[in-house]
């Protein structure tokens, strides 16, 4: 409705764009129109009480003065070191070392209820690999750390070997620091690919025989056609192509953080990234509700990490939603085609 000021009228047009509205308030005169213009967010995507920080700083340094039992969730992927540009390469033995003075802290400021998640891939030294899952797990023993799963991450693109097998998958240890643990399966079922089958005998014959919320989303890799899709977590990491791709080069996508988020915490839990790199942890973590560190010692990937924070908290960020299925690309699509110079060669 019009409202009159001081001889003129006050129109007010509302539009949206992505995740912010946009106010242009026309002042009218019989001539002309005077346009004012602001931006604001719709509403904020990080609940006021939430709390989270990035901090720029050595991990081992930051955990000595950080107190005891703080974390319900520690979720992280440590460098593999294999010579990325933030790290520096060493010998197996030296490089486990190092990673075992870490640990130590990491299981003190675990809380007694708390989950750890070690994501890790392999170490590579001259053609020999090294399963740094297995290493890793010896290490989380000495400190009492109980294995709940070996949780396979499987994803469909990665760099082509030529003499051996081509990587497509890492491992997420799951360990739990007691056997009273926090364990929400109802959070992250998923669905069923048979909703209506039901027991087949017995005193439960008749009746439905699965969740209404879903399945299970198993860790288990058995090869056999029907347990094909639930035999491990189909999530794509974070290539060129990818919408939450930043110059990290081993990035951790979203999704995968969610997920460990809401069946190994509570909403107001605390959270813990100590190798945070551009802050996927504490956004999945936040993003739930969740209060979350991070701690990155490249200035860099720390800046874009407050960045992609700042962006979601207005409602720019972008991220591939956790429902969201794995693209399978269209027979149509150029690039499916069976390409016709191969079709000449004579070794097919």
């Amino acid at each position: 409705m019009p409202v009159g000021i001081s001889g003129k009228t006050l129109l007010i047009i509302l539009s949206t764009k992505g995740y912010s509205y946009r106010i242009n308030y026309y002042l009218c005169t019989q001539n002309n129109f005077e346009k004012m213009q602001f931006i604001e967010p719709l509403f904020e995507y990080i609940r006021q009480d939430v709390r989270y920080e990035m901090q720029n700083d050595d991990c081992l340094s930051f955990l000595k003065n950080t107190d005891s039992e703080k974390f319900d969730l520690i979720l992280t992927s440590p460098p593999y070191n294999v010579g990325k540009s933030y790290e520096t390469k060493m010998s197996i033995e030296k490089y486990l070392s190092t990673q075992e003075e870490v640990i130590s802290e990491l299981v003190r400021t675990l809380s007694d209820k708390g989950n750890l998640c070690w994501q890790v891939g392999n170490y590579v030294d001259k053609g020999e690999v090294f399963p740094l899952d297995i290493f890793y797990y010896q290490i989380f023993k000495k400190y009492g750390m109980r294995l709940r799963n070996r949780i396979i991450w499987y994803f469909g693109h990665g760099l082509h070997a030529s003499n051996r097998f081509s990587g497509r998958y890492e491992t997420i240890l799951w360990f739990s620091k007691t056997d009273d643990y926090i364990f929400n399966l109802d959070n992250v079922r998923v669905p069923s690919k048979y909703p209506g089958k039901r027991h087949f005998k017995g005193p439960k014959k008749g009746q439905l025989s699965g969740n209404p919320l879903g399945k299970n989303p198993s860790d288990l890799w058995e090869i056999i056609e029907q347990d094909w899709d639930i035999a491990m977590w189909n999530i794509p990491n974070v290539k060129s192509n990818h919408p939450e791709k930043t110059e990290h080069p081993c990035q951790f996508p979203i999704e995968l953080v969610e997920r460990c988020v809401l069946a190994l915490t509570n909403e107001n839990s605390w959270v813990l990234d100590p190798y945070a790199g551009v802050g996927s942890t504490v956004i999945g973590a936040v993003k739930n509700n969740r209060n979350a560190i991070g701690i990155e010692k490249e200035i860099a990937y720390c800046e874009i990490a407050k960045k992609r924070l700042t962006d979601l908290k207005n409602g720019n960020l972008k991220f591939r939603p956790i429902t969201q299925p794995i693209h399978i690309p269209s027979e149509k699509d150029k690039i499916a085609q069976f390409p016709k110079e191969w079709k000449q060669l004579s070794i097919l």
